[in-house]
């Protein structure tokens, strides 16, 4: 006897269809699974004998061989529970059904109830893509696979509701794409807080608009990670394909809540400084999305960005230039894409008051220069806009009159991002911060004045190649503030401003 049910698997980001077959023979009794299972594979033999027994059913005393096709790729995790189960019914004549338009995922209790998995909108989206009509998924995923167009996303609670449903009895209710709930965020801080900074805020606002990697530097209590915290209630609202993408990342990590649909605020990650490389950029026997992944379309905030290990903070070097994680291990090479905004934050020297107006440095010239290297120069110069975050002045924090609020800022932001996606709206990319060299000259046309100016300030700073793209990437963004087609040289002025910092702290003479 002999029963064939589709089911979808995932390697890395991308799903593949799993036929999954039961064949049941005469010889001694036993249950093996083949097809490179993983151990949770392996151990659906036991939560699928349970289940049987427990829904009331005869789990067969015979030789059962489950094989879970393509044979040559290894299938991990207990989504395959569900099909599992359902095949050794179908090949046992326990129950029948034809559902061959139909795919099947889902981890099983010991009662029959179905459990939720990671992985469901990359899974149902392949699926869709395949020419399937029907998924049938656990109820607490159906809200986050109803968002695909093109197949109905059936919840399952328990066995016996799918069996009934299967049989013609009672049918379970497709989920709608309406009345999934959307997956918010924690309530997003505001700018009105913030009292004083308006440089700093200044910055914040060019770098949400442009998707510019930002450096914040100064004393302690300053107010650093105060504005970083803050910048994601300032950053443009994300499209329906970013939503998408960004979903897709969270479910295959398991980071979305149960019953959640597609991710509505942009990713805020704030990894500790004691975080590994593999967690950044991911890792595992079977790699995972790391922070820089989960950050993808959002905010990676490094907080004390010195007291991250060195390894750490070079293995964001190609994936800030490159706009992904690439990870190869034996069994395949994994792409996880990882546009983000990176911020960090850092004290001038390690006692932290390097310049501070009232309070003296402490620190002896080695001392500052190992904390300062502990930043490698290739790093920094990936890092578009370095900001200098002034100790607040009494004055400014007594002042009763209101800061300009997030949402008058985001309204700025979100003109000057419209304005982007209209003049990338043919390329892969849709910011000033992922220009390429290609593009940039078409995109950054510039007056006779700023291109003297920033050939000036080439000349005098010293500016790399990178850089001197970088520059020219925020003067558009700045540009694009003010509604104005070329780049002035008060915009240049302005980004040229905006890569001083590493002059000033890194090549400074200490005491």
């Amino acid at each position: 006897m002999f029963a064939r049910l589709p089911s979808v698997g995932l390697f890395g980001m991308q799903a593949y269809i799993v036929e999954v077959e039961a064949d049941i023979s005469s010889g001694l009794p036993g249950f093996d699974v083949v097809g490179l299972p993983d151990a949770a594979v392996r151990e659906s033999r036991e939560r699928v004998r349970s289940a049987l027994k427990n829904c009331g059913f005869e789990f067969p005393v015979s030789r059962i061989t489950a094989n879970l096709a393509p044979a040559d790729i290894r299938k991990e995790g207990p989504l395959y529970d569900l099909p599992l189960l359902l095949a050794i019914l179908k090949a046992t004549k326990q129950l029948q059904f034809d559902e061959e338009d139909s795919v099947f995922l889902g981890e099983l209790s010991l009662t029959g109830e179905v459990r939720p998995i990671n992985g469901v909108l990359p899974m149902v989206i392949e699926a869709q893509k395949q020419g399937f009509s029907h998924a049938f998924v656990p109820a607490d995923n159906a809200a986050e696979g109803a968002v695909v167009e093109g197949i109905q996303v059936y919840p399952v609670e328990h066995i016996k509701q799918l069996i009934v449903h299967l049989s013609g009895e009672n049918h379970i209710q497709a989920a709608s794409r309406k009345d999934a709930p959307q997956e918010d965020g924690v309530p997003l801080l505001d700018f009105a807080d913030v009292r004083g900074q308006e440089e700093a805020k200044r910055a914040l606002e060019v770098a949400a608009a442009g998707g510019h990697n930002v450096l914040l530097i100064g004393s302690p209590g300053s107010g650093k990670s105060m504005l970083a915290k803050r910048l994601p209630s300032i950053l443009p609202d994300m499209t329906f394909e970013e939503k998408l993408e960004t979903t897709m990342l969270h479910s295959i990590s398991g980071n979305l809540r149960p019953g959640s649909s597609l991710v509505q605020t942009r990713p805020f990650r704030s990894p500790h400084h004691t975080v590994s490389p593999a967690a950044l950029a991911g890792g595992g026997s079977v790699p995972r999305p790391g922070e820089l992944s989960l950050s993808h379309n959002g905010v990676l905030f490094l907080d004390e960005l010195p007291e991250f290990s060195r390894p750490s903070l070079e293995v964001l070097r190609q994936p800030l230039e490159d706009g992904k994680v690439t990870i190869s291990r034996v069994g395949g090479t994994f792409s996880y894409p990882c546009s983000v905004m990176l911020v960090c934050a850092m004290n001038p020297c390690p006692c932290g008051y390097y310049g501070h107006p009232t309070r003296p440095c402490t620190c002896n010239k080695r001392s500052a220069n190992a904390y300062l290297s502990k930043i490698s120069g290739p790093l920094l110069d990936r890092i578009d806009i370095h900001v200098e975050v002034p100790p607040v002045q009494f004055d400014a924090l007594s002042d009763k009159r209101p800061s300009e609020s997030s949402a008058a800022i985001k309204e700025r932001v979100n003109r000057a991002r419209d304005i982007q996606r209209e003049r990338y709206k043919d390329m892969d990319f849709s910011c000033n911060a992922r220009l390429t060299p290609s593009s940039i000259r078409e995109a950054c046309p510039m007056t006779d004045g700023a291109e003297a100016m920033l050939r000036q300030a080439f000349d005098i700073l010293g500016l790399s190649a990178r850089a001197y793209d970088r520059v020219l990437k925020v003067s558009r963004t700045i540009a694009d503030l003010d509604g104005a087609q070329i780049i002035d040289a008060a915009h240049v002025a302005e980004a040229i401003q905006y890569r001083n910092l590493d002059r000033k702290y890194w090549s400074r003479e200490q005491k």
